[in-house]
């Protein structure tokens, strides 16, 4: 049978979460699999397994219950290898990457900031800051609306103006964010967000780092801010060599 896979940690890891139950229906028995100076935490893999809220609560709650007394390298929702043996193989293989990753994210969360405009906010914004659309609109206005060419263009000029604000606003939000924080990474481009940043934090900057996504709320009044966290630091276990070999990554969304 496959084998799910939480997460990863020193076998000297105080309390891993043995004799709990994990994804599935019934819940699986999560075990530990030690290799030299790692362990895995795993479960076999429900066949079927779709991000459904139950199994998402389930991988958090053994992330959870697991990073409470250590650091552990959290697997993203559907990470499953081939068998137990795959798993201990990748251990022993990239021994050296992931103590270099359980040092540098001891004692440190996650925290996942999205922002998107408010439109009417921007659009005042964009106009305020833009004398040519101020005086097209104006125009336009006077003549009792504009000709359909008049109306296009000043629609374009708009639109380019409120994505070069995106661009600009989902920077200067980074800088803002950055110097409380050990590391951001930069999320995948999705519909509706300018900016999807996932940030490093010590657990004794937490509250430096609330204060300043409430500063950056207040400075910049057009943008509507999403943060999620703490969370495990997903972001910055660095999937591509930190995965075991033959895992497969399911959605971190998951389905009522």
């Amino acid at each position: 049978m496959s084998t799910y896979v939480y997460g990863i940690a020193a076998s000297s890891h105080p309390s891993l979460p043995k004799d709990m139950g994990g994804v599935g229906d019934p819940p699986c028995p999560v075990r530990i699999l030690e290799e030299g100076e790692l362990a895995a935490i795993v479960s076999d893999a429900p066949e079927g397994l779709r991000p459904k809220r139950r199994d998402l609560l389930a991988h958090q709650s053994v992330l959870n219950e697991a990073g409470a007394a250590g650091s552990v390298l959290p697997m993203r929702f559907g990470s499953v290898a081939p068998d137990d043996t795959a798993v201990t193989e990748v251990l022993a293989e990239r021994v050296d990457h992931y103590r270099e990753r359980l040092v540098a994210l001891e004692g440190r969360v996650e925290y996942n900031v999205k922002a998107s405009h408010d439109q009417d906010a921007v659009l005042h914004r964009v106009m305020s800051e833009n004398p040519e659309l101020r005086a097209l609109a104006e125009a336009n206005r006077q003549s009792g609306g504009g000709s359909y060419d008049d109306r296009l263009r000043l629609g374009e000029m708009v639109a380019q103006a409120v994505q070069g604000r995106e661009a600009e606003d989902g920077a200067e939000l980074q800088g803002l964010l950055e110097p409380a924080v050990d590391a951001v990474s930069v999320g995948p481009e999705s519909t509706g967000w300018l900016a999807n940043l996932s940030f490093l934090v010590p657990h004794s900057s937490a509250e430096e780092f609330l204060a300043a996504v409430e500063e950056a709320r207040k400075s910049q009044p057009h943008l509507e801010l999403r943060v999620n966290g703490p969370l495990p630091p997903y972001s910055f276990v660095e999937p591509g060599p930190a995965e075991p070999a033959g895992t497969t990554t399911g959605t971190a969304t998951g389905e009522e």
